[in-house]
């Protein structure tokens, strides 16, 4: 059942029930013993009693290929179990790419092809999902397009025919997403090209990769896993560290933040309410900065945006906060997110400039269509759907014509639960919201994914082209997903 209390901001899965198609798996517990008891008796974690701010934020590694033709660069990862000090003092148990946590960076650039082998060390199966690229079919990590336990590999070929953008990649094995999202399976693919390059923003050590999240632990420092806990997954992480601190210059800052939490939303401000400069969202650079003094991201989403510590002296320390949280839940934990040390002064020679890029104007459509999202808030139920059905690998939801323009206009039809939809394949143009034009904002930049409250109504533009196959749209909300809240498109 969802309540008023416990849907307040991301819904609640259903605790699972065993099967396959369109129902769920058992609920893991922090030992992986399958049970809907995720304590099992032990000591949960008081997040309010964690010390803040004692650990110093950590870079995720940046990969280099072993091999590089010109055109084309290789890596290889291995996924595997690893453990890592996220609370201070205690040690906790993940599923990794290269036992590394945050995860690790890819840098691209476009028109050059990276191809990557996976290989997959963990007990259960995988599905790598380069989140927001252009790609074949073959390399979609589609949900059941699976690496198989105990050694099983894929190799997957990233083409990079879009211009920049801020990536990620994920598990994406369905019913398994949820879980191997939560225990760490996530990196980052940045991607590149001129246009970029070209302008004369804050690069280097000043381009800094963030990871957001938030979890639930034992005392004992093993993650919490189980559907329908939201409200209970309250410590919140950045690059890996549960509250971290950042050392800073006196100058500007470009952070690259994804929210890689399975529900949790987040509206970031700096705690003098100073301004933020968001640049670019999920496909690249915006049109032009969107000068503001909140950032929000729901899960999946990306924010690239530049942080000014010039008005500061050295000295200064500098919280980035929270403020999307319902009034239950403990403020001194999910208010807080990481803060930055103002420790020296340096050279500046970035700039942030008045137009960022040109967009291709909108072309006509040729088919408009209709999605209903919507998950059970009445007793008992356990369902989410999509236009009525949970997700069947076998069922071709949408059929559409390689080339065609569609507009699709898409609904949050719950009350209480928000959701927030992802598009495969395609980067796509945010038209309307709620009925109004969108004409300002992150909104007016290329999206793969889009956030909808209850009762709200988001109209988008795509082009599918590129690629004929199947791919999934659906709910990027890890536990909706999950749940069935997701369908096939074929392009064809």
């Amino acid at each position: 059942m969802i309540t008023r209390r416990t849907a307040l901001r991301a819904g609640v899965a259903a605790t699972s029930i065993a099967g396959t198609g369109g129902m769920l798996l058992p609920v893991v517990n922090a030992a992986g013993t399958g049970t809907a008891a995720a304590t099992a008796g032990a000591a949960e974690l008081d997040p309010v009693g964690i010390a803040k701010f004692t650990q110093k934020m950590p870079l995720p590694p940046v990969l280099q290929p072993y091999l590089d033709t010109g055109t084309t660069s290789y890596y290889r990862m291995t996924l595997k179990e690893a453990t890592k000090e996220i609370v201070p003092g205690i040690r906790t148990p993940l599923r990794t790419f290269n036992g590394s946590f945050p995860g690790p960076v890819i840098k691209a650039e476009s028109g050059r092809r990276v191809v990557i082998k996976q290989t997959n060390s963990l007990a259960v199966p995988t599905s790598i999902h380069l989140h927001g690229a252009h790609v074949p079919q073959d390399s979609d990590g589609a949900p059941m397009d699976l690496i198989p336990a105990g050694g099983g590999t894929k190799t997957y070929t990233y083409p990079n025919t879009q211009p920049h953008a801020n990536l990620w990649f994920h598990d994406h094995a369905h019913h398994m997403e949820s879980e191997n999202v939560y225990r760490g399976l996530t990196g980052t693919y940045i991607l590149t090209d001129d246009i970029e390059r070209r302008l004369r923003l804050p690069s280097g050590q000043y381009d800094v990769p963030i990871a957001l999240r938030d979890a639930r632990f034992l005392e004992s420092g093993e993650l919490i896993y189980q559907m329908g806990d939201f409200m209970k997954r309250n410590v919140l992480m950045a690059n890996g560290k549960a509250w971290p601190y950042f050392e800073v210059a006196a100058r500007k800052y470009r952070f690259r933040l994804t929210n890689t939490s399975n529900q949790r939303f987040f509206d970031l401000h700096l705690a003098d309410n100073s301004e933020l400069v968001q640049i670019g969202t999920d496909g690249g650079l915006l049109p032009a900065p969107h000068r503001t003094d909140v950032v929000r991201i729901s899960p999946g989403e990306r924010a690239d945006v530049v942080i000014d510590f010039s008005r500061y002296p050295v000295g200064t320390v500098i919280e980035l906060n929270n403020k999307d949280f319902p009034p239950f839940e403990p403020a001194a934990a999910v208010s807080k997110v990481l803060q930055f040390r103002v420790t020296r002064k340096a050279a500046d020679h970035s700039v942030i400039p008045d137009r960022l890029r040109t967009l291709p104007p909108l072309g006509p459509a040729s088919v408009n269509r209709e999605f209903d999202m919507k998950m059970d808030e009445e007793p008992g139920g356990t369902g989410a759907y999509i236009n009525g059905k949970t997700y069947d690998m076998d069922r071709i939801d949408t059929e559409i014509a390689y080339g065609a323009t569609e507009i699709w206009t898409v609904t949050n039809s719950n009350k209480l639960a928000p959701h927030n939809f992802h598009m495969h394949l395609v980067q796509f143009r945010v038209l309307e919201r709620n009925g109004k034009p969108v004409t300002s904002g992150p909104e007016t930049g290329l999206k793969d994914t889009v956030p909808l409250k209850p009762g709200e109504t988001v109209k988008v533009q795509a082009t599918f082209d590129g690629y004929r196959g199947t791919y999934v749209y659906h709910c990027h909300l890890f536990d909706h997903g999950a749940m069935g809240m997701m369908a096939n498109m074929r392009i064809s």
